[in-house]
């Protein structure tokens, strides 16, 4: 079903105010908003020329992250519908709409901007869910798993995340798990219950446009930090606290998203001692913690009483179960309880039991271990076709941080890429602060195949290696 749209004319400006909309019927949002505007423009609400609001707009507009937008542009820059112009803006592309774009749409197209982890055929996920799916479902208690739960999750749910969490925290007790459909869910949930609107969370220069996402639905604001190799710099943090201190700060202290930085312990121990001298609460955001041999010990471990650790199984295993456990200190489990209650009411429980079910009888880890061998496999990749140029990345990660020539613009180079039928995050999209670095987030976990990624890398090595103005000959 299609909602109604409208496209007015500004005559003093020559601007059109297109009101973003999503057509309903497409499963993914992004794919909406790029049928939305297909849409209007087959319709003649939007002619050729006219240009488009901005990104942000949009996604405040739509209610969505920028980085969805940002998806949904580069796909309609591949179908040849819009063109963007540093400085100017995006306009509907002359001649968008008629056949020629069926050309474009026909190319093979690659998505390297959602950062999610590769699903390796040793995982045997196709197989494993269904099949274990069926297994509690027969068992005696399996009519309970299609049943209302308590919104921290069940009790044996609980200890089961307790397992898992325990592995890499030293004393988790199942007390103080909660379990949350998703980490963002599990995010937002966690400042509503210690931030309030106007108050400050500080975070790196870069972070997560989830939790933009989130400042600018619950009105609190955002304070940048610097950022080195190894991560935030406590030393900022403590500039920073010593001027107006934060409610809170936000760490992803493993593989980073998106500079992929990894914070060696002592940066972990400096950190967390600021943040009980001032009484800063801390945020940590740990999905990709268990795809290292050998991670160093957890915000939650070095300093449980103040910190809120959010472990989601997106990235280790899959974002389709939308399972996280978040370890919240003192009393605070019920209090995000409620918070949780009012959000989703609870998991999904018979996700949550076939998860609890896996991490029981081990067979998490053997899908955890084939997806971090596939992602070591593709980052080889990626060293293979991008070496040449400066990137920072971790061997078991799905994504990497490229820095681009000075002949380049992070903007430009999704546009020309898009053009290419492929798509990557500028890093427009994660900027915490008004100086946004040229760079490009490059996730490799999405391309269905080894293959397909080393094509599309490829492609792109050839597009960085020349300036913009000489890339339109080869896409």
């Amino acid at each position: 079903m299609l909602q109604n749209c409208m496209a007015t004319k500004d005559s003093t400006r020559s601007v059109v105010q297109w009101r973003p909309w999503l057509v309903e019927s497409s499963q993914l949002k992004w794919r909406g908003i790029v049928d939305a505007l297909d849409a209007d423009i087959r319709s003649g609400q939007l002619r050729p020329g006219m240009r488009l609001p901005p990104q942000r707009a949009i996604a405040e507009a739509l209610g969505v992250d920028l980085t969805t937008v940002t998806r949904a542009f580069n796909e309609a820059h591949r179908r040849g519908l819009i063109d963007a112009h540093a400085g100017r803006g995006t306009f509907v592309r002359q001649g968008a709409g008629k056949e020629h774009h069926v050309e474009l749409t026909a190319m093979p197209a690659v998505d390297l901007s959602l950062n999610i982890p590769a699903q390796p055929a040793a995982a045997r996920l196709q197989r494993r869910i269904p099949e274990t799916m069926a297994e509690l479902l027969a068992s005696e208690s399996g009519r309970l798993h299609l049943h209302y739960q308590e919104s921290s999750g069940s009790v044996p749910d609980r200890a089961a995340a307790a397992l898992w969490l325990a592995r890499r925290i030293e004393g988790v007790q199942p007390s103080s798990v909660v379990l949350a459909s998703g980490a963002q869910s599990a995010l937002f949930a966690v400042c509503d219950c210690i931030v309030a609107p106007g108050e400050t969370v500080a975070s790196g220069s870069v972070t997560y446009p989830g939790l933009k996402a989130i400042a600018q639905h619950r009105g609190f604001r955002l304070e940048p930090l610097a950022m080195d190799d190894d991560g935030i710099v406590p030393e900022s943090f403590e500039d920073r606290c010593r001027v107006a201190v934060p409610k809170a700060i936000y760490v992803i202290p493993a593989i980073d998203n998106p500079t992929t930085a990894t914070m060696p312990e002592s940066r972990r121990r400096k950190i967390a001692a600021i943040a009980r001298q001032y009484g800063v609460a801390v945020i940590e955001d740990d999905p990709y913690s268990p795809l290292l041999a050998d991670a160093p010990a957890p915000f939650a471990q070095l300093a449980p009483d103040i910190t809120w650790h959010i472990a989601t199984l997106s990235k280790c295993v899959t974002p389709a179960l939308r399972i996280a456990y978040v370890i919240a200190p003192g009393d605070a489990p019920s209090r995000l309880a409620g918070v949780l209650r009012s959000i989703n009411l609870m998991a999904p429980p018979l996700n949550a039991a076939l998860v609890s079910h896996w991490i029981t009888s081990g067979v998490i880890e053997d899908i955890r271990d084939a997806i971090r061998a596939e992602a070591a496999a593709r980052q080889k990749i990626a060293q293979a076709n991008l070496g040449r140029f400066s990137f920072s990345a971790d061997p078991c990660g799905h994504h990497l941080w490229l820095k681009l020539p000075t002949y380049w613009r992070a903007g430009d180079l999704a546009e020309h890429a898009a053009r290419a039928g492929i798509a990557v995050v500028p890093g427009s999209a994660f900027a915490v602060s008004e100086s946004v670095e040229e760079a490009v987030r490059i996730s490799l976990g999405a391309a269905s195949d080894r293959g397909s990624l080393a094509q599309a890398l490829n492609v792109l090595g050839v597009i960085l290696s020349q300036p913009a103005f000489a890339t339109r000959a080869i896409v």
